[in-house]
């Protein structure tokens, strides 16, 4: 089903649209450049391609030549003088996902030949496996195939795989081939000395943040009791100030009937325009004016204030979701239908 714009998109489908949007000669040069299980990946997906709207062709190739420029600069200048560059031209948040996206195809990483296998497989291969191992192989794979990994496996061994990632480290090369060998697989590539970032809060909170609400509250509840310190960590994460951005009118209208207009002032001082207009629409003209009023008055101010503020709306959005009030999609749920 064709999403709107290019949101929602998988790797693969985007791959297919850029492919067909580049048009035939360009595409078939580009076939020359990868292997066989790329050519095999992308063909099909071109094949399953249903309606491509204008938006999703055009927001596709404007994400490809950011890409590309992003490399440019990285082959330039490194990676800091790739990221100052972005961030004035796309902000903090894209510059750091095109960066990241980058970084992460540079090298193949360990335990890539999963990353191709289908969640329901994988997770028929690594159940047995003591929760170490399956934390270490889910620190590694894209979030949402982990997502519903985790989202298959028992509802307490859920908790004890998430609270092993968030409390991972690093992994030495050793440690990793140990893990590949006792599951009879290797590398593509052999690992350099030096060790390497596996798992962590963020990493949990990705995987988190793509399972659906029931995995969620399994985990989080089973964290809650038996270490709430990282719970707490982990809740902080799970939704940021700026993914309001993404919540429908309704629900939005919802949070600011709890939200005291200091405090949102305050909040939005630190939002992108986007985010700011997002607000002001779902408020009446008069309070929006105010509002805008009430932040020119304030002038410069502290980014901790800005942050604490930002995090209690955060924490009004989560716990109106907590009673059920609003509806944050994530992913594996089932869509509403009005």
């Amino acid at each position: 089903m064709a999403k709107a714009g290019g949101k929602g998109l998988t790797g693969k489908e985007r791959a297919a649209i850029l492919m067909v949007a580049l048009g035939n000669e360009v595409a078939a040069n580009i076939y020359t450049k990868l292997d066989d299980s790329t050519i095999e990946i992308v063909t099909l997906e071109i094949a399953n391609l249903r309606k491509v709207t204008p938006e999703m062709r055009l927001e596709v190739l404007k994400e490809a030549q950011e890409m590309l420029l992003a490399r440019e600069y990285m082959s330039r200048g490194g990676v800091d003088y790739a990221r100052d560059i972005l961030e004035r031209a796309l902000g903090p948040e894209r510059a750091q996902s095109l960066l990241s996206r980058i970084t992460a195809s540079l090298q193949v990483r360990p335990f890539d030949f999963m990353r191709h296998t289908d969640p329901q497989q994988l997770l028929g291969f690594i159940q047995g496996e003591h929760p170490q191992t399956i934390a270490l192989i889910l620190s590694y794979l894209e979030p949402e195939q982990a997502a519903l990994v985790i989202g298959g496996l028992a509802a307490s061994l859920q908790a004890e795989v998430a609270k092993r990632i968030a409390r991972m480290d690093r992994i030495t090369p050793e440690v990793l081939r140990e893990v590949e060998r006792v599951l009879e697989r290797k590398l593509s590539t052999v690992m350099g000395q030096d060790f390497t970032l596996a798992g962590g809060i963020d990493a949990i909170v990705n995987i988190i943040n793509n399972a659906d609400r029931a995995t969620e509250r399994n985990i989080m509840e089973h964290l809650e009791e038996n270490d709430p310190e990282l719970a707490e960590e982990i809740k902080r994460r799970l939704f940021v100030f700026e993914d309001i951005s993404k919540m429908d009118d309704r629900s939005l209208q919802r949070v600011l009937r709890e939200v005291e207009m200091k405090e949102l002032g305050l909040a939005l001082k630190g939002a992108t325009e986007e985010l700011r207009s997002k607000f002001f629409r779902n408020m009446s003209k008069r309070a929006a004016e105010m509002l805008k009023e009430d932040m020119d008055y304030m002038g410069p101010v502290r980014v901790r204030d800005v942050e604490e503020s930002q995090q209690k709306v955060v924490n009004v959005v989560r716990a109106l979701e907590d009673t059920g009030e609003i509806i944050i999609s994530r992913g594996g749920e089932e869509e509403l239908v009005v």
